[in-house]
């Protein structure tokens, strides 16, 4: 079931999606270390990375947009997502962001791809005609992938799109030959409409059509919690990988059984201990790369979801929400540790 992004090779085909707010280097680390094989950066705005780059004072410091884009020195599988909706600024963005000759850039790799948002729901996003907006014009959205593509030296450019705008509307097979014809060398179907935003239920006949109707490789996403719903999407569309995401929130352990699934190997029994200090484990990194003023409000959610399902998990969360300091957060991990032994 392998594929190659350029010259990469994608053994199992299993990909950590973009989340915002949520896939920074520590919870990049966390599920790569469990078994992702390609990760993606939060999405990252084309104009404001090119805007950033027009200020005589931007020289590095108090920038916020180009720090998104920083790949640390074991992330050699990552690419970087950008959205927008005008082909010239995205094109712009691309290239910086492959060359690393930019203000702000802290790479210490250069992206092994470029990906390129066509899913995102949110109202500011698609307000603007951005995100998901782009599956209700196909001729932009090729246009789109043409430019980026283009302006990219040697970096394969992928794509990730929703089944459509609404439940009439379902277009992705008419978008994913555009973006195929302009140049990308991989699409990633949401087996959601924008309308669906994250209700469950994902339409996986739009992802086999989607694999049927193109040549390169097709990447499936949507309600993929357990190993079990990973075979059935690969099995039922023929999809090259799967990208999971809300699925790992406190599971990268989802990664380690998709693979033993796979393999024929029994599942990775995780215990409580192994829970708690893989939780300690993420929220040192995020104190590590983030510093002390922002780790409480950035491993609060991360906490909080590796506990979810223990006995009295609600009255955990709420302690740990009402916390204040990185220390505060670790303590009520430990005491849930040595609590249950």
């Amino acid at each position: 079931m392998n594929f190659r992004i350029g010259n990469i090779k994608i053994k199992y085909g299993l990909m950590l999606a973009p989340m915002a707010g949520v896939t920074d280097y520590a919870f990049r680390k966390v599920c790569r270390e469990a078994g992702a094989e390609w990760t993606v950066s939060e999405m990252i705005s084309a104009k404001a990375l090119c805007y950033e780059q027009l200020s005589s004072k931007n020289s590095g410091k108090g920038l916020k947009t180009a720090p998104l884009a920083r790949i640390y020195p074991d992330e050699k599988q990552m690419s970087i997502q950008i959205f927008g909706s005008e082909p010239s600024f995205m094109a712009e963005a691309a290239a910086l962001l492959e060359s690393g000759e930019y203000n702000g850039c802290l790479s210490c790799n250069p992206p092994a791809a470029i990906d390129i948002n066509m899913g995102c729901p949110v109202h500011k996003i698609v307000s603007n005609g951005e995100g998901s907006a782009l599956m209700k014009n196909p001729g932009l959205a090729g246009r789109i992938v043409e430019a980026v593509s283009s302006s990219l030296q040697k970096t394969p450019l992928t794509v990730k799109i929703r089944a459509g705008w609404s439940s009439d509307t379902k277009n992705a097979v008419e978008v994913a030959k555009a973006i195929e014809a302009g140049g990308a060398s991989l699409i990633c179907v949401h087996g959601r409409t924008r309308e669906q935003m994250y209700q469950p239920g994902i339409d996986l006949d739009i992802i086999a059509a989607v694999k049927n109707a193109v040549k390169i490789p097709v990447v499936g996403n949507g309600d993929l919690y357990t190993p079990e719903d990973a075979v059935r999407m690969l099995s039922y569309t023929g999809c090259d990988g799967i990208m999971v995401a809300r699925g790992a929130l406190g599971n990268p352990w989802l990664f380690t059984n998709i693979i033993n699934r796979l393999e024929n190997r029994p599942y990775y029994d995780v215990d409580l201990s192994q829970r708690i200090n893989v939780a300690l484990y993420h929220i040192a990194i995020i104190k590590e790369c983030k510093g002390e003023h922002t780790v409480a409000a950035e491993a609060k959610k991360h906490a909080a979801w590796y506990i979810k399902g223990l006995k009295n998990s609600a009255a955990l969360r709420d302690r740990i929400m009402k916390s204040e300091s990185y220390g505060e957060i670790a303590d009520i991990l430990r005491s849930i540790s040595d609590f249950y032994q």
